[in-house]
């Protein structure tokens, strides 16, 4: 396995960042960690948990789509689009590749393709960071993913894992990107005995074993299920808290609902995507009318999605990987380790414990 000491890896970001631009976990102005790009100077962060997930550099919250110019009754399509260079994430965490996982069954494998999130994930390399110290609120285990990065039970890896071990950092490539990466990398790296990251996968397993949440019960969350979970009466009291400000959303790694609208400028319209939120009052509201109404469909629309309706049509696949960014985010502590664990306490749903 090809390693690096800990003190040289500012060598390797400069090599990368000579050929294409380099991104990494760096801390803000609040203690907390968002992705920048690398110049001299900038230190990774030793806080993997970034405010927002790297889906963002795939899916940005705000798109231009396409623009429409009008003369007369004639009018030009102007595609807005640009080839995308080639960039590297470093510091992605295992639950986060997961979550392009989810999002990758949506745009890119099912028809028709989003042609704007395959540009970027073909020109994207993904290098995943092991989870050295999970945090508290992480859940990952609960859906089988590995915060040490060996594969989670789908085979979602980034295409490159990394490890910090014994001073040093370890690569090893999964895919041709990732094999590409090494490659450009080999100049400041050397071959390494794999003890160190063998040692360092069992301690983050059993950190992560430890967790509170890392074993929540999912065993009424089946398909037989699920209208008696849609009727449930859990929903009226998980749902009183929460006031629609779509903060879970907006830091969820697996949320990739939208809403496209139309600005007229100077030279023209100018069509935007953006991100949107299942929790908001107007998604999807139509001409006539909101198809939910209440602050109760909205959230159990949102939780049904996560745990029953994307498993139901991904092979078991949740759309939640258990990063816990909505546990730490939410402003009414509203989050769905609370819902998981109304599901499994209500004696109106069936389902083996």
């Amino acid at each position: 396995m090809l390693s690096i000491a800990q003190e040289k890896i500012d060598e390797l970001f400069a090599l990368i960042s000579e050929k294409q631009p380099l991104y990494l976990p760096v801390d803000n102005s609040t203690g907390k960690a968002d992705f920048k790009k690398w110049e001299k100077g900038v230190k990774l962060s030793a806080n993997l948990k970034t405010v927002r997930s790297a889906k963002d550099f795939f899916f940005p919250k705000t798109e231009h789509m396409v623009s429409y110019q009008m003369s007369g009754k004639e009018i030009t399509l102007i595609d807005p689009r640009k080839d995308v260079e080639d960039f590297v994430i470093f510091g992605v965490r295992a639950c986060d590749a997961v979550g392009f996982t989810v999002i990758d069954n949506v745009y890119l494998n099912m028809n028709p393709v989003d042609s704007y999130y395959k540009n970027r994930r073909e020109h994207g390399t993904v290098i995943t960071l092991a989870c050295n110290e999970p945090e508290r609120t992480c859940f990952c285990p609960t859906y089988e993913i590995d915060a040490s990065l060996s594969a989670d039970k789908n085979g979602s890896k980034g295409d490159v894992s990394c490890w910090n071990a014994d001073g040093k950092y370890f690569f090893e490539a999964n895919t041709e990107k990732g094999k590409a990466f090494v490659e450009k990398a080999k100049a400041v790296l050397k071959e390494e005995d794999a003890k160190a990251v063998d040692n360092a996968k069992k301690d983050i397993q059993s950190k992560a074993e430890k967790l509170p949440f890392a074993h929540l019960d999912l065993s009424k969350f089946q398909g037989k299920d699920m209208l008696k979970i849609f009727n449930s009466k859990i929903w009226e009291k998980v749902s009183e808290p929460c006031v629609g400000c779509g903060t879970c959303t907006y830091v969820c790694p697996t949320c990739m609902c939208f809403d496209v609208r139309d600005f007229k400028t100077n030279n023209g319209i100018r069509q935007i995507r953006c991100w949107d939120s299942c929790m908001y009052n107007d998604f999807t509201q139509m001409a006539a009318e909101n198809p939910r109404h209440t602050q109760k469909e909205r959230s159990r629309q949102r939780f049904m999605h996560k745990l029953m309706y994307y498993p139901m049509a991904h092979e078991g696949l949740f759309s939640c990987v258990g990063c816990g960014r909505c546990l730490e985010s939410c402003p009414v502590n509203m989050n769905i380790v609370k819902v998981i664990k109304a599901v499994q306490e209500t004696d109106d749903i069936g389902g083996d414990k």
